[in-house]
């Protein structure tokens, strides 16, 4: 779900810009705490409920919401001071959008001001998982440090835990899949004899100063919409996406492989974002050069009619609404279900592997039956729209 410009540039009128820009956002935060709070125990579990004692506030919703508000207010009220002088070239447009670049150089400085800066003390807390066999024991994670990156010790999770509450944060981290947890490394199993004690806490992937940092992505998003509105040639455009996705790219992995900054999604750290963001920009090129240049439009349809109704795609599908629907008609056994006897038989039992099993069951069971449900809902002119 990408940041929509366009609603900036259609109301002429910047209190009615806002204002819309507001009320998307509310709905986004409503979607995430409804769909990712714990309500929903989709697609696994037939049940549903969450005591809003331990409900989770962040997700990738959220995420989104504070993201799109951001920019979004930085293009509404800078609308005024952007240049409008034609053409643009590849630095002009940079000085034209001066407003967005230079909050993404404060988001930066406040980020690494944090995430270095902040003392980590020790900090305590209790298992909450009823299912979880150390269930009500009490564990000390021992830190004292700062500007760690560690699991167990970073200032994005110490954040978390004072301004949210440990009680409100993802209870399932990836983190909880590394080696030092669990021998099925990087699946998720039963913990080792001798885990650290931070592999029973809980951490929050999408919380506040991870979601700040992911702002920056979100402007390097908006600036290539720019380029594509700003510059009429394709070789201009494709010039200033590919030569800014590359630099981003070798940027994050110069630092990554320097130790400098690691890679690192969890905290969404800036070589993170280079990374991501010059990755995108080139794979973007790519479908511009396909769609746009040789006009292979029809080849990736099912992919533009996702992305007309990806809020409806993202609830069904990534949410597991649609699954979890489908799980609660069973036969005998919860497990005994239409979609677990399709991924078990028609795609690892024929492959003989799990990844790749897993991987063509995404592909054509998720991505592609999406694809053609949207479709037909375009065809009747039917979206989703916040």
């Amino acid at each position: 779900m990408a940041y929509d410009w366009s609603c900036t540039m259609r109301i002429p009128n910047q209190l009615m810009a806002i204002e819309k820009v507001t009320l998307r956002t509310l709905k986004l935060l409503f979607w995430g705490l409804l769909l990712q709070g714990g309500y929903s125990h989709a697609p696994d579990k037939l049940t549903y409920g969450v005591d809003v004692r331990k409900i989770r506030l962040f997700g990738i919703l959220q995420r989104i919401a504070l993201a799109y508000l951001v920019v979004a207010f930085v293009e509404v009220l800078s609308r005024q001071t952007q240049s409008n002088v034609q053409p643009f070239n590849h630095f002009s447009i940079f000085k034209s959008y001066f407003w967005n670049w230079l909050v993404a150089a404060c988001i930066l400085v406040v980020y690494f001001a944090l995430l270095y800066g902040i003392y980590v003390p020790d900090w305590q807390f209790t298992v909450t998982d009823s299912d979880s066999v150390y269930y009500g024991r009490n564990f000390t994670v021992a830190c004292g440090v700062r500007g760690s990156l560690d699991p167990p010790c970073n200032a994005v999770g110490y954040i978390d835990r004072k301004v949210l509450g440990i009680n409100h944060l993802y209870a399932h981290p990836a983190w909880r899949r590394s080696e030092a947890c669990t021998e099925n490394s990087p699946y998720a199993g039963s913990f080792r004899d001798n885990a650290p004690s931070w592999c029973f806490a809980p951490f929050e992937p999408e919380g506040i100063l991870s979601s700040i940092s992911a702002i920056l992505s979100t402007i390097i998003g908006v600036h290539f919409g720019h380029v594509l509105i700003h510059f009429q040639d394709h070789s201009a455009r494709l010039k200033q996406w590919v030569t800014m996705g590359f630099t981003l790219l070798i940027l994050g992995l110069v630092l990554h492989f320097t130790h400098a900054i690691p890679l690192n999604k969890q905290l969404y750290t800036f070589s993170y974002v280079c990374v991501t963001s010059g990755a995108a920009a080139l794979v973007f090129s790519v479908f511009y050069i396909l769609v746009d240049i040789w006009g292979l439009r029809y080849l990736f349809l099912p992919l533009e009619w996702i992305g007309m109704n990806a809020m409806l795609v993202y609830v069904m599908a990534a949410a597991g609404i649609f699954a979890g629907f489908i799980n609660g008609w069973y036969y005998e056994d919860p497990h005994n279900t239409l979609i677990y006897w399709i991924k078990k038989h028609l795609f690892i039992g024929v492959w003989h592997s799990k990844k790749v099993g897993i991987l063509l069951y995404v592909i054509f069971a998720e991505i592609l039956f999406w694809g053609v449900v949207s479709g037909i809902l375009h065809r009747f002119g039917l979206y989703w729209k916040l």
